[in-house]
């Protein structure tokens, strides 16, 4: 039996600039098991927040691996209405950089190893700051939309993993093509039977599991 590790989790929140340069902050939550050897920001898809119950069950399988995580919201309540700015990549990626700033000025995770998980537009997101940011040790895109990265694509470098649904074809193209783009340690993984949101039996498990191990193998050899 899997013994649950002890894991702090904090209501955060995070500085960002909005349109024409005013000040806000992202609301987030950020989990810490005892000890944590690496973190890992989420970045969620079209339409979802930092409370998706998908992302929230890939951080509690992280928590396992004793990776800390954090999710949070990449846009306000105002912004996430309008839809230009749910698919404006670069925009995102600018809040994903300003967690990774705020994470790497914290006393609890400012040494740990440090990743990005991506879900659809947020995948894209994660690939375009990964080409930006070199504190970022690895990248996990779930059901992601890697196409929306753009030529930054062949700018990330460091070790990338796609996970794709057998079922969710038109995505799975989408990642192939990407995938022959990318100048990194990469891999595709295919798990059978998923759709795209994975909520076949299983799936979402082997998903997370998935994760996991890539993080845990890359974030753990920067430790």
């Amino acid at each position: 039996m899997t013994v649950a590790h002890a894991v702090e989790s904090f209501e955060v929140s995070i500085p960002a600039t909005g349109a024409k340069g005013a000040a806000l902050t992202l609301p987030g939550r950020l989990c810490l098991p005892a000890p944590p050897t690496g973190i890992v920001l989420f970045a969620h898809g079209s339409g979802s927040s930092r409370l998706s119950p998908r992302n929230a069950f890939v951080a509690s399988v992280l928590h396992e691996s004793w990776i800390g995580t954090l999710l949070f919201d990449l846009l306000t309540e105002q912004e996430a209405t309008d839809r230009v700015n749910v698919f404006d990549v670069a925009l995102l990626a600018e809040r994903l950089l300003a967690a990774v700033r705020f994470v790497a000025g914290l006393e609890q995770t400012r040494h740990l190893p440090l990743g990005l998980f991506g879900a659809s537009t947020g995948a894209a997101a994660a690939l375009v700051a990964a080409a930006r940011e070199p504190r970022v040790g690895a990248v996990v895109s779930r059901g992601g939309w890697p196409d929306l990265a753009g030529r930054k694509l062949g700018a990330v470098h460091v070790p990338t993993l796609f996970i794709v649904g057998e079922a969710d074809t038109e995505v799975l193209a989408l990642n192939e093509r990407a995938y022959a783009l990318l100048d990194c340690e990469r891999r595709l993984a295919v798990v059978p039977g998923a759709t795209h949101l994975f909520e076949e039996p299983g799936t979402l498990e082997e998903a997370a599991r998935l994760a996991a191990e890539w993080f845990a193998k890359h974030l753990h050899m920067q430790a």
